[in-house]
């Protein structure tokens, strides 16, 4: 039997015993996966978890990968769950690789959507100017929603639903902006390209095919880092996946979870 359950910290359809934790972006939280959470709930226990300032949760102290890491594994102690699928899109994606670094005894399988092995240059300059630049309309006294209406468009593909667009600006709308902030600063930090090819587990990268911020050919070169990886492009898809093709991105999860 399928049930569902929304607290502040996640939302989960469980029609399985099997868990799969699923790991947002920074424009939004749990809710950017309800199609996936809702279809992959029918089989799994499908579990959308909010990183710390989103959904209503607290932020806390400065947001970084070790804290980020630290947090969600006590969210799976005090749910009880010793491994998980995890699945991890843009930023969330990069907290998946450094959450299976820590602890690889934890992650059955692996999904990585949009995201990278490491953001901007090895000197540090790319990630100075996007800092800068991301985080200047906020400074310049602009809302959340404003920026979501200016930030959302440039995001999605051409092949992308309808309700994509509106969606994502309406989750990225409801993101506190100490939170945007917090985790735009976080992303800039990220370098997990030496731990690659230590990732064990069967793994499965889905890219966009016109994702500017998370190219396929880098997840391509990323797939070919690790030993078995599977790689899929989404035609027409930019960097949001799981609204901008929801039945195709879903699919490609779900035949993953269930060949393995």
């Amino acid at each position: 039997m399928t049930t569902l359950s929304q607290q502040t910290d996640h939302l989960r359809v469980s029609g399985g015993t099997h868990p799969v934790v699923l790991l947002h972006g920074i424009g939004a939280g749990a809710e950017m996966f309800a199609p996936q959470i809702a279809d992959l709930g029918r089989d799994f226990d499908a579990i959308g978890w909010n990183m710390p300032g989103y959904g209503g949760t607290e932020l806390g102290s400065e947001m970084t990968f070790d804290g980020l890491v630290d947090a969600l594994a006590r969210f799976l102690d005090r749910e009880g769950l010793e491994a998980v699928d995890l699945l991890g899109h843009s930023i969330g994606g990069m907290l998946a690789q450094a959450f299976i670094a820590r602890h690889p005894e934890r992650v059955r399988r692996l999904v990585l959507s949009a995201t990278t092995a490491a953001f901007g240059s090895r000197d540090g300059t790319f990630q100075k100017r996007f800092v800068a630049d991301r985080l200047a309309p906020l400074d310049a006294g602009r809302t959340m929603p404003e920026l979501a209406r200016d930030f959302v468009p440039d995001l999605v593909g051409s092949g992308a639903a309808p309700e994509a667009v509106p969606a994502a600006i309406a989750a990225m709308s409801q993101v506190p902006h100490p939170t945007f902030r917090a985790a735009i600063r976080c992303l800039a930090t990220f370098d997990a390209r030496e731990a690659l090819p230590r990732i064990s587990v069967p793994v499965l990268l889905v890219a966009g095919e016109e994702d500017r911020n998370a190219p396929a050919p880098t997840m391509r070169k990323m797939a070919d880092r690790i030993s078995g990886a599977r790689f899929v492009t989404l035609p027409g898809i930019g960097h949001l996946a799981p609204l901008e093709a929801p039945r195709a991105f879903t699919d490609h999860v779900r035949r993953f979870l269930k060949d393995q």
